[in-house]
C-alpha cells in the first residue's frame, strides 16, 4: 500500500467561519492555522499546501486572557537608528485588531513558502459582517 500524496488536481478547498467573540485569541488562531494548513484532511501532506480558506469574524471581541493585555507586545522596527515601536496588545486589540489576529495566526504556520499562500486565503473582518457569502461558508466553533 502507497502513501498517498496530496498534488494540486486532487485537493478541494472548502469555506470556513470562525466566530472570535468572547474566545481567546490564541484558540482562535490556532483553530484557523490548523484550517489554512489542511491539517484537519485524511489527505494532510505537510510539504503540500492543501488548506482550506478561512473567514474570522468579530476578531474585536477576542479576549486576552491573564495579564496578556499589559505585558504581551507588538514590536516593530523600521531599520533606521532608533526605529523601534512597541505596543501593548489591550491598545493594539482597541485599535487594531485584524493585524493582532493575524500575528497570531502568521506566527502558527510554517516558517516556509507555504505559509505566503496559507495567509491569502484568510480573511479576518472585526464584526459580524463578511463579503464572501456566495461561497457558503461552514461556521465552525473556534474551540
Amino acid at each position: 500500500m502507497s502513501t498517498f500524496m496530496a498534488n494540486k488536481a486532487n485537493i478541494e478547498r472548502k469555506w470556513y467561519v470562525l466566530d472570535a467573540a468572547g474566545k481567546p485569541l490564541g484558540k482562535t488562531a490556532v483553530r484557523a492555522a490548523d484550517l489554512l494548513r489542511g491539517k484537519n484532511k485524511p489527505t494532510f501532506t505537510p510539504n503540500a499546501d492543501c488548506g482550506d480558506h478561512v473567514i474570522i469574524i468579530n476578531a474585536a471581541k477576542a479576549v486576552l486572557t491573564g495579564k496578556k493585555g499589559e505585558q504581551k507586545i507588538y514590536r516593530t522596527h523600521s531599520g533606521w537608528v532608533g526605529g523601534l515601536k512597541e505596543t501593548p496588545y489591550r491598545i493594539l486589540m482597541a485599535e487594531k485588531p485584524q493585524l493582532a489576529m493575524e500575528v497570531a495566526v502568521k506566527g502558527m504556520l510554517p516558517k516556509n513558502s507555504l505559509s505566503k499562500n496559507a495567509l491569502k486565503r484568510l480573511h479576518i473582518y472585526t464584526d459580524a459582517n463578511y463579503e464572501q457569502q456566495a461561497q457558503k461558508p461552514v461556521v465552525l466553533d473556534a474551540e
